[in-house]
């Protein structure tokens, strides 16, 4: 596969509008209900299918029905599966999203199988025969938080792979652990808040530049409408977001990744890239979904 995802894989069951959740046994009619492949590596795993790249994910789910589902929908979309383990007696994780008018999305999430997933669960010839391997959510998958799996990760580099990483979480208890991957990507994309927290500096400015001294290549700070920062030995650019109405921001960091990673193994430079991933992005905020609109070759 020329990309492989690594990491967490959630089934997430959106709705919108919702404005209050009712009261008692009360009814809310809504416009739109979905249910979806999301997750830092399973998100952005559909994203790059459903964009043209050949793409396997690797990570854990349970043996139950949201299971089942998970898989299905994601091979429905062209993703290879094998790599994915199946946990007997866990649950798949899983969010519930009641998306509020203007975009936002409050959660109610199940971490399941994905605190669980090991160095052992991953099929070291896949991964190091990659063109990009993009590790999703790392900060929640602890059983990679491994020398071996840094060891795996320093392989594939020495081989030409491309390594990315993005994160899931926004709790700091999280964000240390996620410092010791950063001598082992080439490229990180955390959210703003993230790089905050990770970095401890005032300004995403400053975080970039201070976690770009850490070991990767690049540092990419993605900022919602405010566009992205990218921080390479160049300097720190702004990347503007476009101005798109916005339906639901869920998955739209994954679907930056996805473009992002697409356009690296284009052959672009990181500016280009991030503006390939930008494009992404915009498309999934104009609907539901960590998929939506999504459909055929990104040109920003």
């Amino acid at each position: 596969m020329t990309v492989v995802t690594v990491g967490v894989q959630i089934v997430d069951v959106l709705a919108r509008p919702v404005e209050s959740i009712p009261s008692g046994q009360d009814t809310h009619l809504l416009e739109q209900i979905r249910i979806t492949a999301a997750g830092a590596a399973a998100g952005t795993a559909v994203a790059l299918a459903k964009i043209g790249v050949p793409v396997a994910t690797m990570g854990a789910v349970g043996d139950d029905e949201l299971g089942d589902f998970l898989l299905m929908i994601m091979e429905r979309h062209g993703v290879d599966v094998s790599g994915v383990v199946r946990r007997t007696g866990e649950q798949t994780s899983a969010s519930i999203l009641p998306i509020r008018p203007d975009g936002g999305r409050p959660s109610f999430h199940v971490p399941g199988a994905n605190l669980g997933l090991a160095t052992a669960d991953i099929d070291a010839g896949r991964l190091t025969a990659a063109k990009l391997v993009h590790l999703g959510g790392m900060d929640v998958t602890w059983g990679l938080h491994d020398p071996e799996f840094y060891a795996l990760l320093g392989k594939a580099r020495e081989g030409g792979t491309i390594v990315t990483l993005d994160l899931l979480s926004n709790l700091p208890d999280l964000m240390p652990a996620v410092r010791a991957f950063l001598p082992h990507v080439d490229y990180l994309l955390p959210n703003e808040e993230q790089a905050l927290m990770l970095s401890g500096a005032a300004t995403p400015e400053e975080a970039a530049a201070a976690l770009l001294g850490e070991g990767p290549k690049g540092v990419i700070v993605t900022r919602g409408s405010e566009g992205s920062l990218v921080a390479t030995a160049d300097g720190v650019t702004a990347v503007p977001a476009l101005d798109v109405p916005v339906v639901d921001t869920t998955g739209c960091g994954d679907a930056y990744c996805a473009g992002f990673a697409a356009g690296l193994l284009r052959g672009r430079d990181v500016l280009g890239a991030a503006r390939l991933g930008t494009a992404a992005a915009a498309r999934v905020a104009g609907g539901l979904g960590s998929d939506a609109g999504l459909d055929g070759p990104l040109d920003d």
